[in-house]
């Protein structure tokens, strides 16, 4: 038979054997409601992929069937390649390459319609391409740019990518030369409102902050007639992020 003082002690440790099994279970709940958001986030961020891009892209190949098969080849393959990335079924990180191998493609795509109207500007530090960022946070942002910046521009547009290496962090900046936006405008879509024409902005803000915290949400620097530049910030590591 136990002592009392045995008893007691017995009854403390199974007492905080209980607490630490419910405060673990409680944890993984948590990391598996926060998955599963994460991965209705991506759901709904696949849905918002422009079907007027879709529409356009497809076009833009057809018109070159007949005069450049080569060239309608190949942005064929840049067009497979993109929609099977952008739908595929991935976890909720991938590297900061395969994001721009992405972008770059989308690009592609996108110049073999607006031809000399749209340039193109990247400038990516190699120290920062095996960062891990979310799962298509990217794209959106540049497809804004072309889509909302340059392509109701009269003339030539830029957009410029650029990531840099900032020690322990990892900048990113999308920024076009384009018309600009109401800076109310952007406020409301970071803050979720449906009834603004963005592509995603709201979501891969959402995203960012989930999975680095409140500091790493997106800036967005605008104004009518001023452009628009995107800027984000990744942390390098960050506990439980991995493509």
């Amino acid at each position: 038979a136990f002592t009392p003082s045995a008893s007691a002690g017995l009854v403390r440790a199974v007492t905080e054997v209980a607490r630490w099994v419910s405060g673990n279970l409680e944890l993984a709940e948590l990391d598996a409601s926060r998955t599963r958001l994460m991965e209705a986030e991506v759901r709904a961020l696949r849905a918002q992929i422009s079907p007027h891009f879709i529409y356009n892209s497809l076009t833009a190949i057809a018109s070159f069937v007949r005069t450049d098969p080569e060239r309608a080849r190949e942005l064929l393959l840049e067009f497979a390649d993109f929609t099977r990335y952008s739908f595929s079924r991935h976890g909720e990180y991938t590297t900061l390459a395969e994001e721009l191998r992405s972008i770059e493609r989308y690009l592609v795509l996108e110049k073999a319609r607006f031809g000399d109207r749209l340039q193109v500007t990247l400038r990516v530090a190699q120290e920062v391409l095996p960062v891990a960022v979310p799962f298509l946070c990217l794209q959106p942002l540049v497809e804004n740019a072309v889509r909302h910046g340059l392509e109701r521009k009269p003339g030539t547009g830029t957009v410029a990518i650029i990531a840099a290496d900032q020690g322990g962090e990892c900048l990113i900046s999308v920024e076009d030369d384009g018309v600009g936006e109401d800076p109310e405008k952007v406020r409301r879509a970071l803050a979720g409102d449906a009834s603004v024409d963005s592509v995603g902005l709201g979501n891969v803000d959402a995203r960012l902050r989930t999975a680095f915290g409140d500091d790493y949400g997106l800036v967005v620097e605008t104004g009518p007639g001023a452009g628009t530049k995107v800027i984000v910030r990744v942390p390098k590591f960050a506990p439980g992020v991995r493509p």
